[in-house]
């Protein structure tokens, strides 16, 4: 099924029976990758075992309690502060939330280069708690781990820019060469700021459009930030996304499709700009035929961005992985965007494709495919796939916010 072959917002009886029985599948799946101490990645295989997902991680285990909070299951929903829990009670010293936390061992993991969006997502993720109210206490509950994980996060942010700053290969895409300021990153730090009415919020508005989208007439008067858009300007002419990072003198242009979707979803594209996003990621056909390519172009062994370890056990080679595989779990993001540029039979469409392709093998919920075969990868029964799954669908009935 090609999403282009679904033209009605309004669901024939095939699509919507596709959709409800895709989100009965996913609450299953969700509550079946459920332990006492959180949600796991993905379901337990012996695969699963051997790449360390039958763990708790911090970005996938947030992502997932913003949709199991909202799925209906009493399970799910006590699963979500379960799993806050453990990522709060083997929090770093220094308020670094982890990368992942195994619940057999009691050990986190921070990853090579350390973990920066695991702490972002787990304070959205807190804040969602607490909007559902559905549980004594809730208010303080976190409260010591959230004020040192803000304080981490600070000591990460340019006190000029009001930007977070990181190494590469540091956020979900831990196999690519994205570093500096990062867009995904700064969309999420963004939101945190709004959660928490943080200083300085307007200031990494600010900065945020004029250095990943530096071709505005408006040049910012830090000068530093006009060196920094001068770089990109000598590159070629303005282009309808963002960048998907900025360093000294060298920046992404492959289309980071989650940052672009993020910048949407947080706020911070405004609508003009939002259409241009959509527009582009259609012309790169992310979502045809499966929602979503994660990069609009991918980065090849020839590109000055190339970097070796990309091509570690053939993992994150052209249209495979972060580099141009297709991830169902940030389609649920696609479809939540176009819901909120008011484009709703669009997203009825892309929903049902989105089910379609986590019902495949047998509703496998598969981790990522092959942006140009299309062949399923990585590891079975994703569990953000399901809770995203069921985000975008919420976005559809009732509305939903990060």
């Amino acid at each position: 099924m090609h999403s282009s072959h679904v033209t009605s917002g309004a669901l024939g009886c095939q699509g919507l029976e596709l959709v409800e029985a895709c989100a009965v599948e996913s609450v299953r799946l969700l509550e079946r990758n459920l332990t006492p101490h959180g949600i796991l990645a993905a379901s337990v295989t012996p695969a699963a075992e051997a790449r360390s997902y039958d763990r708790i991680f911090g970005r996938d285990a947030a992502i997932c309690v913003l949709g199991m909070l909202d799925s209906g299951s009493a399970l799910l929903r006590e699963g979500a502060i379960a799993s806050l829990d453990a990522l709060a009670e083997l929090q770093a010293e220094n308020g670094q939330i982890p990368k992942y936390v195994d619940p057999k061992s009691g050990d986190a993991d921070f990853w090579y280069l350390g973990c920066i969006d695991a702490t972002l997502w787990w304070l959205i993720a807190v804040q969602h708690a607490r909007r559902h109210d559905f549980m004594p206490g809730l208010d303080a509950r976190w409260s010591r781990q959230e004020e040192r994980a803000l304080n981490w996060l600070a000591c990460q942010e340019h006190q000029r820019f009001f930007l977070l700053q990181q190494n590469e290969a540091s956020d979900w895409a831990d196999i690519m060469p994205r570093s500096g300021f990062v867009l995904y990153t700064n969309a999420l730090w963004h939101r945190v700021k709004q959660l928490y009415r943080l200083p300085r919020l307007d200031e990494t508005r600010y900065h945020f459009n004029h250095l990943f989208h530096p071709f505005s007439r408006d040049l910012p008067e830090y000068r530093r930030a006009r060196l920094l858009g001068h770089y990109v300007r000598q590159r070629g002419p303005s282009r309808d996304l963002y960048l998907s990072f900025v360093n000294l003198s060298f920046f992404g242009e492959e289309g980071d499709v989650f940052g672009n979707l993020l910048a949407i979803l947080c706020g911070l594209a405004g609508d003009s700009m939002a259409q241009q996003i959509v527009k582009s990621l259609d012309h790169a056909g992310v979502a045809d035929p499966y929602p979503v390519r994660v990069t609009c172009e991918p980065i090849a062994p020839d590109d000055a961005l190339w970097r070796a370890y990309m091509a570690r056990h053939q993992q994150n080679v052209e249209y495979q992985y972060h580099n141009g595989g297709i991830w169902p779990f940030v389609g649920g993001f696609w479809v939540m965007a176009l819901a909120r540029l008011g484009k709703r039979q669009r997203a009825w469409a892309e929903l049902e494709t989105l089910a379609y392709v986590n019902s495949l093998d047998g509703w496998r919920f598969t981790e990522w495919f092959h942006g140009k075969t299309l062949r399923p990868m990585g590891m079975a029964g994703q569990s953000w796939n399901a809770a995203t799954f069921l985000m975008a669908r919420r976005a559809l009935r009732h509305g939903f916010q990060l």
